[in-house]
């Protein structure tokens, strides 16, 4: 199969032309490799304009749902990011061709391990992967300049994620509202200060840990 012109119309048709067009964002993911990171027997899908399967219960994102969280999280080249659920490491990787590091959270083993092997081979040398439960998100590495969760919380964030944003930091995560799952962005304006904004609606796997939410 043609990949590389496969992963063309899927940013034309699926991204560009839903409104999203920062050229950065553009730029990476017509260049990563997106079936690598699905099971073997779905590679000829992985441009679908869906999500996917990649095993114990989790799922890959469909690609204009990953462009419009890297859009949304204003990213600049110099950013540290936390992401929690790193899946297969899709995200994972087009992160790391957009900010200077990557912090990466997989509570399930069976997940990091393959994922930080395609990462080494895609020599992504500014991404730390941990296995840890990613609702305590990582406080020695805090604070972040942008946090990303691939997974729906409750009505709202774990309290210790806008802990570790620095001031002016932003939180994209999907919550659960009495109309279903929406992807949110929080701003951290002050030490006790956050601005919430509604995105768009959204479905994603649920946020499995220890650590509630804000409040």
């Amino acid at each position: 199969m043609d990949y590389a012109l496969l992963r063309k119309r899927m940013v034309d048709e699926q991204i560009v032309a839903r409104g999203l067009n920062d050229p950065r964002i553009l730029e990476v993911m017509r260049r990563i490799p997106r079936h690598l990171f699905v099971e073997p027997g779905l590679a000829h899908q992985s441009y679908g304009d869906s999500p996917l399967p990649i095993g114990e219960g989790q799922t890959i994102s469909q690609p204009y749902i990953v462009a419009y969280m890297l859009s949304s999280l204003g990213l600049g080249r110099t950013d540290k990011v936390l992401e929690i659920g790193m899946g297969s490491g899709y995200l994972t990787v087009l992160l790391s061709g957009l900010v200077e590091k990557v912090y990466a959270i997989e509570r399930l083993r069976s997940l990091a391990i393959p994922a930080r092997q395609l990462l080494d081979r895609m020599e992504c040398n500014n991404v730390l992967v941990k296995i840890f439960d990613g609702s305590y998100g990582w406080p020695d590495a805090a604070p972040f300049d942008a946090i990303v969760v691939s997974a729906v919380a409750s009505e709202e964030p774990p309290a210790s994620l806008l802990e570790q944003l620095v001031v002016g930091g932003r939180l994209v995560i999907p919550l659960i509202t009495v109309k279903g799952q929406h992807l949110y962005r929080i701003t951290r304006h002050g030490d006790n200060d956050f601005q919430s904004e509604r995105l768009l609606g959204c479905s994603f796997v649920k946020l499995v840990g220890r650590n509630g939410g804000r409040g």
